[in-house]
This record gives structure tokens, C-alpha cells and sequence, in this order.
């Protein structure tokens, strides 16, 4: 029994020991060197059909060397976040102004000075004679913020939204799909050299037709994503008014209130009165034609009274000599008879 016990004991050490010797790390570069092979040719034919084979550190590879002086903080920068994102700036921005012309010019002026263009532009008029201009402005990406703090020193703005819109997905996703088409018209085209058949050509020709219809819509839309994201988009409405809207917080006394209301209230029935001084003085013609219009109805009512009172008058005269003359030949007794 011992001697079987010291048996197994001295055959678990032998298996240790050859276990040891096999596992001393001479096989381990031969193993990553197979893997790296490998890896290679798979990067090889990835890289065949278009797509991007870069490690990246979400992808759990060792991404980018970095300079050799760059600390190692151990958190990505906001700005590294979004070197690659597709982002679209639009804004709507409410001004007025009590100088139209040049703050319009100076709007104008602005827009090609940042290295912009104007995509839109209406001006027009009120009936009070003030005007308003609506403007559709592309600008740099870059220059959007500047541009916008601009346009507040230029005029008084009362309102303003910003948007931001991330349209990477979007955007990756219609270069990867026109990546995929490109692959495919050039697979396409070696088949058609190669075909014989009559009707592999024709098909082939068709499927190439269609591919060449997916290649310039999906190059269209990167196109329309690329000015989008390169230019902001800013839509201005400018108004011009004889007093800037005030923006002030409200007073904190009642008193305060009340005077403020009571000057707002003057001033709301003067600008009234201004405005419809100004709207008498542009419709003036139209004012004086209907005056004359309901002086002539007037005068001729007037007439058609008076001539019905007349002959209501003559009327009633005709009667009372009509019953006069009867009661004047009619006795006074009924039992008298006439001869």
C-alpha cells in the first residue's frame, strides 16, 4: 500500500516538472507572430473593400502613437471627442433697428467679410411706411458663434434660438454604403469585360445602371452633408421701428410699476397716433373718395325723404278737402231728405 502511494506521488512530480519545462515562453513569439500575420492579412482585405482599419480605443485597440512629450491625463480632451463629428449650426435671430439702411448694409457687409454668402435676401414695406428685410446667411462653421455676436452689436436683438445638430451616423453611413457601391461597379466592370454571353451582358449592363444611380445620389447627399456641416445656416429678421423694445426686468416696487406702465401707455397711444397719421397720409385719396361717396348717398336720401314728406302732405290736404266737401253737402238731420 505505501509502495503504491509512493508511486503515484513520484509520477505526479514527473508531470509537473515535464508541464514546467513545456511552458518556459520559447513557443510564445511564434504564437504572436502567427497572430499578427493573421491579423495583417485580414486588415489586407478590409482594407480591400474601402473601410477604415484603424485601431481605435473603443475598439480595444492601441490606437495612435502620441507625442512623446503629451501627458498621460488619462482622459480624452473635449476637443479629441469631436474631431470626427459631422455637427450642423443653425440659428434664428428676431432684430430691429431704428437705422434700416445701415444696418442692413452693415448685415450684408458682415456676411462676406467672415467668408460667407447670403442664400436668401427680401426686403419690404408696412403700410405705416416701416420696413423689414428677411435674410438666409451661410457662414463659416468656425465663425458661427462670432457672426452671431456681430449681429447683436449691429442691431437689437429681442430673440434668438441656436441648434445643433450631430449628423455623423448620417453621414459615415452614406460614405460607407457609397464605399460598398464603388467596390461593387468596379467588380461589375471586370465581369462585363470578361462576359461572352449575350444575356450576362445585358444584365450585367443593368446592374451597373442601377449602381451608377446609387453612386451619384449617395455622392449627392454627402455633398448636401459636407455644405451643411461646412457652412452654418442663420435666418435674420430685421424690422425697422421708431423705438427699440426694451428688455428691462420688471421693477420691484409697485410704484416703479405703475410709472412704468403709465409711460408705456403714453407711449403706446402716441405711437398709435403716429401710426394712424402716417396711414391717413398714405390713404388719403381712398379716404376723401368715400367721404365724397357718403356725402352723395346722404344728400340724395335726404331728397327722397323730403319728396315723400311733399306728396305725403299733398296727399293728406286732398283728403281733408275731399271730407270736408262730403260733410259740407251732407244734412245735418238725417231725417231731413233733399227735395
Amino acid at each position: 500500500m505505501k509502495r503504491g502511494l509512493a508511486l503515484f506521488l513520484a509520477a505526479l512530480l514527473a508531470a509537473l516538472t515535464l508541464t514546467a519545462c513545456g511552458g518556459d515562453g520559447s513557443s510564445a513569439p511564434a504564437a504572436s507572430e502567427s497572430q499578427t500575420d493573421s491579423g495583417e492579412s485580414w486588415k489586407a482585405e478590409v482594407r480591400d473593400f474601402g473601410f477604415d482599419t484603424a485601431p481605435t480605443a473603443a475598439a480595444g485597440g492601441a490606437g495612435p502613437e502620441e507625442p512623446a512629450g503629451a501627458p498621460d491625463s488619462g482622459e480624452p480632451e473635449a476637443d479629441s471627442r469631436l474631431a470626427n463629428a459631422k455637427m450642423v449650426y443653425t440659428a434664428g435671430v428676431e432684430a430691429e433697428t431704428q437705422d434700416f439702411d445701415a444696418c442692413a448694409a452693415a448685415l450684408e457687409k458682415l456676411v462676406e467679410e467672415l467668408g460667407g454668402y447670403l442664400e436668401y435676401a427680401s426686403m419690404g414695406s408696412y403700410g405705416d411706411g416701416h420696413r423689414s428685410a428677411s435674410y438666409t446667411a451661410r457662414v463659416p462653421s468656425p465663425r458661427f458663434s462670432d457672426f452671431l455676436e456681430s449681429v447683436g452689436e449691429l442691431s437689437h436683438v429681442t430673440s434668438q434660438d441656436r441648434n445643433t445638430d450631430n449628423i455623423s451616423e448620417r453621414y459615415y453611413d452614406t460614405e460607407s454604403r457609397l464605399a460598398t457601391q464603388r467596390t461593387k461597379m468596379e467588380r461589375l466592370q471586370a465581369l462585363l469585360a470578361k462576359a461572352e454571353n449575350m444575356e450576362d451582358i445585358i444584365d450585367l449592363e443593368n446592374a451597373i445602371s442601377e449602381t451608377e444611380l446609387q453612386i451619384e445620389q449617395l455622392t449627392g447627399s454627402l455633398r448636401h452633408y459636407d455644405a451643411l456641416v461646412d457652412y452654418a445656416t442663420v435666418d435674420i429678421r430685421l424690422r425697422e421701428v421708431l423705438r427699440l423694445s426694451t428688455v428691462e426686468e420688471a421693477p420691484p416696487t409697485f410704484g416703479s410699476r405703475l410709472g412704468s406702465a403709465f409711460t408705456d401707455g403714453l407711449h403706446g397711444f402716441g405711437d398709435f397716433l403716429q401710426d394712424v397719421a402716417v396711414y391717413l397720409a398714405y390713404n388719403w385719396t381712398w379716404m376723401v373718395l368715400l367721404a365724397l361717396i357718403i356725402l352723395l348717398v346722404v344728400k340724395v336720401s335726404k331728397r327722397r325723404q323730403a319728396q315723400r314728406g311733399e306728396t305725403f302732405r299733398q296727399s293728406r290736404e286732398a283728403g281733408g278737402d275731399f271730407f270736408k266737401r262730403k260733410r259740407k253737402d251732407e244734412p245735418k238731420n238725417p231725417d231731413d231728405k233733399q227735395p
